[in-house]
């Protein structure tokens, strides 16, 4: 007998529940966890600073590029299957990088741990779907889930920062392994199978889509060292662009597509990921050059810098779990552009800052703005992306959300680092240059939010409030008619 059966209906939810969202949590922190580390890093293992770049590229890369492969693993051969698959490649590979005794070492193993994430990030949230019913259960459950992906970020700044101060970067990744040894142990018990859909890999839509969205990504990135006319850069951008066409087209006519162009048709749905890739580039774009002021500019240590974001951890937690009463008073649409508003102030507060600003009034106060706008963001947008998709399009659309997210955040980064390059000045002493580099770079965060901010206005909120509208009458016909009879 399955030991989960023992246990109540809610009981079980909520291990189920816990499970999910420790493993995402767990995916979340791993991407930030190294950013506080990384002078560290580069000091132990010997990275020259262009390599040093490609620690954090070379896991979102991986991670968002073989999303919609992950996503359609879990379909075929069983979600429970592959978040075990996910987890243990995950936890393997944080293992081999905690030992890693050169750079190609780390960076081989950074590849391959943002492959087992991309097998288990869309079985998280796929899970989480065919196990909470649509609805007040669902929302609970996505808040959570949200929350998860916005505070394992600054978590992992927090605790990259201390590991690395007071330990060894390397303990960041071994924390991993008892972690992922217990999720294991818990799908095992409590997991049900879901259903396998009949079918086959859809190989050229795989390829295309994963070699195409890292060339794209790579030649943004590689613009900001050689330039936009440079011919590694160009290649690179029409190799991309080129095999994302190939994709579209591939998927248009595939018979069991890993992306089926259905779920585009949605306008709230589509609008929701276009939003979500803006708002995920603006906030990778907040914590990576955050960091790079506070140890830059203000001198902080790597563990004084992770403390140095709890301003952000406490406003996240909190609004994120007041998502589901929120909700109720603004809609998904408005507390959307609620949050945004209120993370876009934060972020041009702190685009304010110079070599000379105080931390606590310049830094601290901005990141309570930019926690709780973020905490109030991710869910509704992670409910209007999954919201009315057909079952056997769960874990499709599941993986569409992480690709959004994932892919989001690299395009994002990118972008910005171009605008930190452009952005350097001639006539200022370097750590001035530096302080005004990193603050138009925070700007331009807070445009890519603006614009998020923007769709959401004028696609997400109009859209929902006619299709409530129309629920209420449908709901309110039948009593309509026995009132004129």
């Amino acid at each position: 007998m399955n030991a989960g059966s023992t246990l109540s209906s809610q009981a079980k939810s909520n291990i189920l529940l816990a499970i999910i969202v420790a493993s995402y949590l767990m995916i979340v922190v791993d991407i930030s966890i190294i950013i506080t580390g990384l002078p560290k890093i580069k000091a132990g293992l010997g990275f020259t600073t262009a390599e040093l770049s490609w620690v954090q590229n070379a896991y979102t890369l991986a991670f968002g590029g073989l999303l919609l492969l992950g996503a359609r693993a879990g379909d075929i051969l069983g979600r429970k299957r592959m978040y075990i698959v996910g987890t243990a490649v995950f936890t393997l590979a944080s293992l081999a990088i905690g030992v890693a005794q050169s750079p190609a070492w780390l960076l081989v193993f950074r590849a391959i741990q943002g492959v087992g994430a991309a097998v288990l990030a869309p079985s998280t949230l796929a899970l989480l779907s065919t196990n909470f019913a649509e609805g007040p259960e669902r929302t609970r459950a996505l808040s959570l889930y949200a929350a998860a992906a916005g505070l394992g970020a600054i978590l992992g700044l927090v605790l990259g920062g201390l590991v690395a101060d007071l330990i060894s970067w390397r303990v960041g990744f071994f924390i991993n392994l008892p972690i992922g040894i217990a999720l294991i142990t818990g799908a095992r018990r409590y997991f049900t199978e879901t259903p396998r859909e009949a079918g086959h890999f859809d190989l050229i839509g795989a390829i295309s889509s994963t070699v195409g969205m890292v060339a794209l990504v790579y030649g943004i990135v590689r613009s900001a060292d050689v330039g936009w006319g440079a011919q590694e850069t160009v290649v690179s951008l029409i190799t991309g662009i080129v095999l994302i066409a190939v994709f579209i087209a591939v998927e248009s006519r595939a018979e069991q597509p890993i992306l089926p162009l259905r779920l585009f048709a949605n306008k709230i749905r589509s609008s929701a990921y276009v939003a979500r890739m803006l708002f995920m580039g603006g906030m990778v774009g907040f914590w990576f050059f955050s960091t790079q002021y506070l140890q830059g500019v203000l001198g902080f240590t790597p563990l004084q810098a992770g403390l140095a974001f709890l301003p952000v951890s406490l406003p996240n937690l909190i609004s994120a779990v007041m998502v589901p009463r929120l909700t109720r008073t603004l809609g998904n649409g408005g507390l959307i552009v609620a949050g945004l508003v209120v993370a876009i102030v934060g972020l041009l507060w702190l685009g304010q800052a110079t070599a000379n600003t105080p931390y606590l009034t310049g830094v601290a106060l901005p990141m309570l703005f930019i926690g709780f706008g973020q905490g109030a963001v991710l869910a509704p947008l992670t409910v209007e992306a999954v919201a009315e998709v057909a079952p056997e399009d769960t874990g499709a659309a599941s993986g569409m959300v992480n690709v959004a997210h994932q892919l989001g955040g690299s395009l994002g980064l990118g972008v910005l680092v171009v605008v930190f390059t452009a952005a350097k000045p001639a006539d200022l002493h370097s750590v001035e240059a530096l302080a005004h580099q990193i603050t138009t770079s925070i700007n331009g965060s807070a445009c890519m939010l603006a614009l998020a901010a923007i769709i959401a206005l004028t696609l997400i909120v109009p859209k929902r409030a006619r299709v409530t509208t129309a629920a209420e009458i449908a709901a309110k016909e039948p009593e309509v008619l026995l009132r004129t009879r």
